[in-house]
């Protein structure tokens, strides 16, 4: 069985930075390609970034040039590092593969960008 474990959230003021990390359990996050999903309250989830197996990256538009994500194979982790937060990056954030069939969803790490 695969687990997710999502952590690194926090409260962060307007500008600030905020490193997630997603640790990995039960398989290899190596062979897989991962992303990192956010959903707002009262909004749909969205993929707002990915990483394929061999490190290619991705993003959505409303986070290009501020987030970066990376993996980790020997600690079966993957990161997302965000800089320059806005309010409107307030969510719960989630990792899991950005096609199906996706693992079972971890609890998330709430990220809450306020002053």
């Amino acid at each position: 069985q695969v687990h997710l474990v999502e952590s690194g959230g926090g409260l962060v003021e307007p500008g600030g930075s905020l490193r997630l990390s997603c640790a990995v359990s039960g398989t290899l996050v190596s062979i897989y390609a991962m992303g990192w999903y956010r959903q707002a309250p009262g909004k749909q989830r969205e993929l707002v970034a990915r990483i394929s197996s061999g490190g290619t990256t991705s993003y959505a538009d409303s986070v290009k040039g501020r987030f970066t994500i990376s993996r980790d194979n020997a600690k079966n982790t993957v990161y997302l590092q965000m800089n320059s937060l806005k309010p409107e990056d307030t969510a719960v954030y989630f990792c899991n593969r950005p096609t199906a069939p996706g693992f079972p969803w971890g609890q998330g790490t709430q990220v809450t960008v306020s002053s």
